[in-house]
């Protein structure tokens, strides 16, 4: 089951609330223990701690939804999650001991080979948490879920800095219906400014903005982000402003894998003069906004001398 995107947050009698984790979406079944991708990937290989910890504290006839998360140093760690999707099992091995991963469980969809989807949300809660209650391994862990919107927005204020992109909501009258985009998502809307360091497309008919941040320890340009792809209004609206960089921009012609791309990307270099506004969310991986950025409008007002450095997103407005 999806969530759609909405601009506030939806409050009713029904509606519970549940943080929106950044990690892996996954489907765990018991006897035999199974962890799979909602694309159908295996992935109990990749994460063996998350894989012993149901075999050991789940009984047989389970299936589960969701998040595999890695939490370290006060934060979510998606980059970690990264490490460990493309290792292989041996690697895995070896991570699962240096970096533990945890599956925080938000559904139960199968209890002992009966299919609960067509019960309430509600019905399905509570069996849930009845069947965490003898659970004691770090490994798993019960989503949190609060029926009041205050709570809620607790969480949503409070647990931005550790990267909690936002909450979803969802109808505790209604059954799980796989597939169709049933809950609603309220994420974090926060703008900031970047440096333009590269287009996708021609600097006079971009298609996309490669953006740049400074670092905040050695003041080098980095790519930390791209824009998804600008609408003609949007393009216009960048006329004039970017020209082709010379040999001494100081990033590569290709970007290594990153936004959604498993290969290098091909890219032009424009002089790193334009700043811009822009929406970002609360996921970073690797030094990088981890997905696509909203592109508001562009900022000739401001120099990049007064853009925020590293990946922050609550500092002051410049100017």
């Amino acid at each position: 089951m999806l969530a759609r995107t909405v601009q506030s947050l939806p409050e009713g009698p029904h509606l519970v609330y549940e943080p929106k984790w950044d990690g892996f979406r996954a489907l765990a079944s018991t006897g035999p223990v199974r962890l799979h991708s909602r694309r159908g990937r295996r992935l109990d290989t990749r994460w063996p701690e998350v894989a012993a910890a149901l075999d050991a504290q789940m009984p047989d006839g389970l299936l589960l939804d969701g998040e595999i998360v890695r939490w370290a140093d006060g934060r979510l760690d998606f980059a970690a999650l990264q490490r460990r999707n493309r290792a292989s099992s041996r690697s895995a091995r070896r991570l699962a001991a240096e970096e533990p991963c945890h599956l925080v469980v938000f559904d139960l969809l199968h209890e002992g080979g009966t299919d609960l989807t067509r019960r309430a949300l509600r019905h399905r809660r509570a069996r849930l948490e009845r069947l965490f209650g003898g659970v004691d391994d770090p490994h798993l862990v019960l989503g949190w879920q609060t029926g009041d919107p205050a709570t809620a927005r607790e969480w949503f204020d409070g647990l931005a800095d550790a990267g909690i992109e936002g909450l979803v909501a969802k109808d505790d009258r209604r059954s799980y219906r796989p597939g169709r985009r049933g809950w609603d998502k309220y994420k974090r809307v926060t703008t900031t400014e970047a440096v333009v360091g590269g287009v996708v497309g021609r600097p006079d008919r971009p298609w996309a903005l490669i953006l740049g941040r400074r670092d905040p320890g050695s003041g080098a340009l980095r790519p930390v982000g791209r824009t998804h792809d600008l609408d003609e209004a949007q393009r216009e609206g960048l006329d004039g402003l970017l020209s082709k960089a010379g040999d001494d921009h100081p990033w590569p012609r290709t970007l290594g894998p990153a936004w959604g791309r498993e290969t290098r990307q091909p890219y032009t270099r424009v002089e790193p003069d334009l700043v811009v506004e822009v929406e970002p969310d609360a996921s970073v991986a690797g030094g990088k906004w981890r997905h696509l950025v909203r592109y508001l409008r562009p900022r000739p007002d401001l120099s990049p001398g007064e853009v925020p450095e590293g990946l922050a997103i609550d500092a002051e407005e410049p100017g």
